[in-house]
């Protein structure tokens, strides 16, 4: 293992399904659909998701008996089991702790660095502590900081910060839309042109 690199990887679109869209579709409410692939703006994104949960009177419980349903994306774990025998691996997201650990288990306990949900005795989520601003971007800048070189990988918006910030960067089940306009990142869609790409820079 080259302990000079850690990759970083997104996890909602790269190794789970986006937690809110199976959300929206177990609950009915199709503007939960909306995710950082449409809005850019986290901070806007989470305060309308939480605006329209309080509208339907929806908190953390139900949220969590639908994370308990979702299984990681076929080829998910594999995928991060063969990358963590050459690679340190940290999952940067912009999810929270409350979402992020039940999948933690099923991915086999990966590092997570996320957010945290402000919650009212009742289940309410009333609000959200994001670790950092620009987390993913940060995270990869402090990395290097203390003498380490990052390759980064992710699907949205919010992971082009980090993305063109590492060593090496790609694009991972992206749109189509962001595929276009950022034609100089590379971009793929199967884990094991992802792994090989990885390897390549790691390992030459």
């Amino acid at each position: 293992m080259n302990e000079m690199y850690i990759t970083c990887l997104d996890m909602e679109g790269v190794l789970v399904p986006e937690i809110w869209i199976a959300f929206a579709e177990e609950s009915g409410i199709p503007e939960l659909r909306k995710t950082t692939r449409d809005e850019p703006d986290y901070d806007k994104l989470m305060r309308y998701r939480l605006d329209i949960l309080k509208e339907h009177g929806l908190g953390i419980k139900e949220i969590q008996t639908v994370i308990e349903r979702i299984e990681p994306m076929e080829g998910a774990k594999a995928f991060l089991d063969e990358l963590r025998s050459f690679s340190q691996v940290i999952i940067l997201s912009d999810t929270f702790t409350q979402f992020a650990a039940p999948l933690m288990k099923k991915l086999g306990m990966p590092t997570i660095f996320c957010n945290t949900l402000e919650m009212a005795p009742d289940g309410e989520i009333t609000g959200f502590h994001m670790r950092v601003e620009k987390s993913k971007y940060t995270t990869v800048k402090a990395l290097q900081s203390i003498g380490f070189e990052t390759i980064a990988s992710g699907d949205s918006y919010n992971d082009l910060g980090m993305i063109q910030a590492s060593k090496a960067g790609f694009l991972f089940k992206s749109t189509e839309q962001i595929k276009k306009d950022y034609p100089e990142i590379p971009a793929f869609e199967e884990y094991d042109e992802l792994l090989a790409a990885i390897r390549k820079v790691i390992l030459g």
